[in-house]
């Protein structure tokens, strides 16, 4: 059963991690992927090995804050395909520091890539999500369009040393709330995925001494395993796990689904 067959899905971020699994999920059930990533080589092997697998897909390369991006990636996803009908904003990083410490542009480098990026993306997909969803209604038709926005606890509940993360996460909560209730009448679901601790690079301990941009990610190892021992099921989660849920609200199964926000952290917070 090809739950997205003739559907065509933005995924960003989806070279590695969350968003690839994400990207082959939505492959192997049927949707046409759009491969976005700032690395080239991770989003080409990713978008080769759909290919190999008999599915169709294109890898775009860029920075989602960059100014001309999303119109790029829109523009070569309706000339490679001719539609759009799914949108994953799942492109991210964190730069965390103490408030007292954090310099402007460590606050803004998260509010532009959280927060400003999903916006710009959404408000260039306009005309494939709303206004087409407008036609639909009024020749009667149910065609469903969803974009997912990738949040987190962090977003909902804020955390330690990442003021500037929580709050754009937190933005994109109520961004996520708004398109829901501007979009709903034109059968566009709007939904975001508030993650725990998923086990991806963000997440693996920073003496692996792995970097975005030059800017070191991870979570020290004594403090990881601290969360790991508060989390009720005592683990991180898989990115199969949080590459699933966003499945869901990108899915027929969730049509009636709007303006939520799934907590998906192995009962962290409830």
């Amino acid at each position: 059963m090809n739950l997205l067959e003739n559907k065509v899905a933005i995924v960003t971020g989806a070279g590695r991690g969350v968003g690839r699994k994400v990207a082959e999920m939505f492959a192997n059930e049927g949707a046409k992927v759009v491969i976005s990533d700032l690395d080239e080589k991770p989003a080409f092997e990713c978008a080769n090995e759909i290919k190999e697998n008999g599915g169709k897909a294109l890898a775009v390369i860029g920075d989602v804050t960059t100014n001309d991006f999303a119109q790029r990636i829109i523009h070569e996803t309706i000339q490679t395909f001719g539609q759009l009908d799914i949108l994953v904003n799942n492109a991210g990083y964190t730069w965390d520091g103490f408030v007292h410490k954090m310099s402007d542009e460590q606050f803004q480098a998260m509010l532009d890539i959280h927060l400003f990026a999903p916006f710009r993306l959404i408000r260039e997909a306009a005309p494939y999500f709303r206004e087409a969803g407008k036609k639909d209604v009024e020749n009667g038709t149910y065609n469903y369009r969803k974009i997912v926005n990738v949040s987190s606890v962090a977003g909902v509940m804020g955390n330690v040393g990442q003021a500037n993360y929580a709050s754009a996460k937190a933005g994109l909560i109520g961004l996520t709330k708004t398109i829901a209730r501007e979009w709903a009448p034109y059968q566009v679901n709007c939904n975001a995925v508030a993650f725990g601790m998923i086990d991806t690079r963000l997440t693996q301990p920073k003496e692996k001494g792995e970097s975005i941009n030059g800017i070191s990610i991870g979570i020290p190892e004594k403090v990881r395993t601290m969360f790991e021992h508060s989390i009720p099921q005592k683990r991180a989660g898989t990115v199969e796990e949080a590459a699933q849920s966003i499945f869901y609200l990108a899915s027929p199964l969730s049509n009636y689904v709007n303006g939520q926000v799934l907590n998906v952290n192995g009962g962290w917070y409830t």
